[in-house]
């Protein structure tokens, strides 16, 4: 199965009484947004489920991709490692599943899978980590397929 991870693009700073949830992206995570959207469009196997976090910048950044999609709340920010892995049905999709979320959430779901020691990886806004579920050995193991950032595109 293919989980790729897209963190949302750059959004703007969270004032002392606004809602979280409806920050906008910048102007320069719009373009972010775009850049990755015109890359994975092109990278994306056919019949790619597409989730995404309720909160308006993720949705923002999930539209630059035109496609259709759905809003899942198990990805709203402070989302589990568990919530976010069973709404992908990992590692048994019959699909691959983009999800478009939020930092620390997507982060620890890459470290969890990857084995690393720490609880969290870093996800850089607008950056999609493309894994990967094989059998090798008849172990189940995860690999990294690809890992790009807006700013490399």
């Amino acid at each position: 199965m293919d989980l790729i991870l897209w963190r949302h693009a750059e959004a703007l700073d969270l004032e002392s009484q606004e809602d979280d949830m409806l920050r906008p992206l910048t102007s320069k995570g719009e373009k972010h947004a775009a850049r990755m959207a015109q890359w994975l469009d092109r990278q994306l196997p056919e019949g790619t489920r597409i989730l995404c976090s309720p909160a308006v910048r993720a949705e923002q950044t999930v539209r630059a991709l035109q496609r259709k999609y759905k809003v899942r709340d198990a990805l709203s920010p402070g989302a589990s490692v568990q919530d976010v892995l069973e709404t992908a049905q990992w590692p048994d999709a019959k699909f691959p599943v983009l999800l478009v979320g939020h930092q620390p959430s997507l982060g620890a779901v890459a470290a969890q899978l990857l084995g690393m020691a720490h609880g969290t990886c870093p996800i850089r806004k607008g950056a999609v980590w493309w894994l990967r579920s094989r059998q090798r050995d008849g172990v189940e193991q995860t690999v990294i397929f690809s890992v790009t950032t807006p700013e490399k595109l």
